[in-house]
């Protein structure tokens, strides 16, 4: 039996946000080759900042005492961090070590790292927060990242434009793209393309991600009038829409591919601001899986991930969206067409065999 002080010879310590198994940003990216990486000889510690009782609350309205007490205790699971940190040859920082204060933690880490690999999502350096808890917004500090960007042995970005700058920034210039993706076994299609029932138009995500939902509102109602149509909201909140024929289903992870397989057509709303720009296009990778035609805002990577009329079709404001909405409710063959061809994108280009070797390459050879 390893001694607790011992150095672990292949060893990853990975320092995350959130609980195992919950977010899409962390499930979808380098969680699922867990199992890859211990095959492969490595033994995996998993510290996340938040607890699951955090977790469910963090984006709720109010419940400041849970937030605050969850915020305490995710300190000292990282000050215990600090005092085990030498014992793993690799350690692993997802987004950030803690949300918001100084750079005392990541100076922490920087140091006694023997090597240090950073993955960063989303635009963590403008320092954004949602609108629940903007309160906490004067404290987020986008030096945290820049910090683990500067210093990292080797830094993992979520988009192009995020990987251009950080290569501008890291000692080493160190930096790599690796897209979001998916297991294709287990995200499979389920479509047929047929007309012989009410079509769903169908949108997935968290509560932080609802202002973008929101965008559609009127999109949804001006479309109402022109075609029926059922919309679907798979997510982690409440949600209403009274004019609507909506259906809104907590998502799981028990269920997540049975309640995405019953959507026709997906759609993925993104406004123009920074934040977005160090987004992966994971939603995109989700409905295109499963072989849906998909409608997304013709911004960030998106635009890598989807060619319009190909695989899906890119939009730039209100009018657009309806149209494009309209001519996928009414034609199954232009939704056959786009979903075949975004099945087929996933499974060549970001499917789990396809990008699981990126990431342990990197891993292997620090």
């Amino acid at each position: 039996m390893l001694s607790r002080n011992k150095p672990l010879k292949k060893s990853i310590l990975v320092i995350c946000p959130f609980p195992q198994g919950v977010a899409a940003g962390q499930r979808l990216k380098y969680e699922q080759y867990f199992s890859h990486w211990k095959d492969n000889g490595y033994e995996i510690t998993v510290s996340s900042f938040m607890s699951m009782s955090l977790w469910k609350v963090v984006y709720l309205e109010g419940r400041y005492l849970a937030k605050i007490i969850g915020t305490i205790t995710g300190h000292f699971y990282r000050l215990f961090d600090l005092f085990r940190i030498h014992r793993y040859s690799v350690v692993y920082v997802h987004m950030w070590v803690t949300p918001f204060g100084s750079t005392l933690f990541e100076r922490a880490v920087t140091l006694l790292s023997k090597k240090l690999v950073y993955d960063i999502e989303d635009n963590t350096i403008t320092a954004v927060s949602n609108k629940v808890n903007g309160i906490i917004s004067p404290l987020k500090n986008p030096n945290k990242s820049k910090l683990l960007i500067k210093m990292a042995d080797y830094v993992i970005t979520s988009s192009p434009t995020l990987n251009q700058y950080c290569l501008g920034v890291n000692n080493k210039k160190q930096c790599k793209y690796i897209s979001s993706s998916v297991n294709v076994n287990k995200f499979l299609p389920a479509n047929t393309y047929s007309n012989n029932k009410k079509i769903t138009v169908g949108w997935t995500g968290t509560f932080s991600s609802k202002e973008y939902l929101d965008t559609l509102r009127n999109v949804f109602l001006e479309l109402r009038k022109k075609c029926d149509f059922r919309l679907i909201i798979i997510g982690n909140f409440e949600y209403e829409f009274p004019e609507m024929d909506l259906d809104v289903i907590q998502w799981s992870s028990e269920s997540e591919v049975r309640d995405l397989q019953k959507i026709d057509i997906g759609v993925y709303p993104l406004p123009d601001d920074p934040w977005v720009y160090g987004k992966s296009g994971l939603k995109a990778i989700q409905y295109m899986a499963f072989g849906l035609p998909t409608v997304a805002t013709d911004i960030g990577t998106t635009s890598k991930i989807i060619k319009h009329m190909k695989n899906g079709l890119l939009v730039s404001n209100d009018k657009e969206w309806v149209q494009a909405l309209e001519q996928l409710i009414k034609n199954p063959e232009l939704r056959k067409k786009l979903g075949e061809n975004a099945r087929r994108t996933i499974v060549e280009k970001y499917s789990t065999n396809v990008i699981k070797t990126e990431y342990f390459s990197i891993i292997n050879n620090l």
